[in-house]
């Protein structure tokens, strides 16, 4: 009986370890992926709806802020496909949304200031920031710079 009983808790334990590994493999992917979608999808045959980013906002909402809904739904119903037994799928789908909020906070929140409350003089974040403002300088599709949020090159904002 006790074996089976550190069987079953050595299993739950691993499963604990496989569904972080698996959500934090998913954000680092994500960064990834959204450095590519931002490059080559946003700045290239989806720009007519992320442009509405790189002009003077005069609404709290973008177009550009669908994107973060089809982000979510996929979250969603990755989580919702595996409910049951907490699989692989669920923990994509968490560190999906779990990115998001990360992206939110830090991109919408700390960088673009939508809301006032959040000021940081934390060296990373603040390179973040730059990194992001030189993104924006370009206004226009083509020749734009640092299309990731996470990942910052130090060589471009020194």
């Amino acid at each position: 009986m006790i074996y089976i009983s550190l069987q079953t808790n050595n299993l739950r334990m691993m499963h604990v370890i496989f569904g972080i590994l698996i959500t934090l493999c998913t954000l680092i992917i994500m960064e990834c992926v959204s450095w590519f979608i931002h490059k080559y999808l946003f700045h290239g045959p989806l720009w007519f709806m992320h442009k509405s980013h790189h002009e003077k906002s005069h609404s709290f909402l973008e177009w550009n802020d669908l994107f973060a809904l089809f982000f979510a739904a996929l979250s969603l119903y990755l989580m919702y496909l595996d409910r049951k037994n907490y699989g692989y799928r669920f923990f994509i789908g968490f560190g999906i949304t779990l990115y998001g909020i990360i992206y939110f906070v830090i991109h919408d929140w700390f960088v673009h200031r939508r809301f006032k409350t959040f000021k940081s003089n934390n060296t990373y974040l603040q390179m973040v920031r730059k990194a992001h403002k030189i993104h924006h300088k370009n206004q226009r599709k083509e020749k734009g710079k640092a299309f990731g949020l996470l990942f910052v090159k130090k060589s471009l904002v020194k």
